[in-house]
């Protein structure tokens, strides 16, 4: 993602790792998930230290809801796809072609569209799943990724 003037970043302690944040123009444009500890980086901005809060909320309930302004760019299809994924409930992942069924599209274009979300957890493309299993995560078939993609599920499972 490119930066543009006025943007912001943050970086907050997750239970597997790390998040890095990005916000620009009053909106979070960026969220990234690593496995890595990485050093906490605040921001003074306010938008930031909400979302900051918002995943500490998160990380203590799954039940947290989100409520921020984001902005996702991408296709219309991705979109599409991205409005879905905020509409499946938490503890009730779907499989990839469950949701391709529900959207008249294929499994592929689904993982296309979740590996291209900008803001991963927000906008919950972990939870779509394989049939027999997580399926995929940020790219991945394994390592980092799916033990990412698997405490998300099992948090919010509980």
């Amino acid at each position: 993602m490119v930066a543009r003037p006025g943007d912001g970043g943050a970086v907050v302690a997750a239970p597997f790792g790390a998040i890095r944040l990005r916000v620009a123009d009053g909106a979070l444009v960026g969220l990234e998930l690593s496995a890595r500890a990485l050093k906490a980086r605040a921001d003074r901005d306010p938008l930031l230290r909400e979302v900051c809060a918002q995943l500490r909320a998160y990380f203590k309930s799954a039940a947290h809801p989100f409520d921020l302004p984001l902005d996702a760019r991408g296709t219309d299809y991705q979109q599409r796809v991205w409005r879905a994924l905020r509409r499946i409930r938490r503890g009730a992942p779907v499989s990839y072609g469950a949701l391709a069924r529900r959207l008249h599209s294929s499994p592929r274009a689904i993982g296309g569209a979740c590996r291209a979300n900008p803001i991963a957890l927000i906008v919950p493309c972990h939870r779509v799943v394989a049939s027999g299993g997580p399926g995929g995560f940020m790219g991945a078939t394994a390592g980092p990724a799916l033990t990412i993609k698997r405490w998300l599920l099992e948090h919010e499972a509980r």
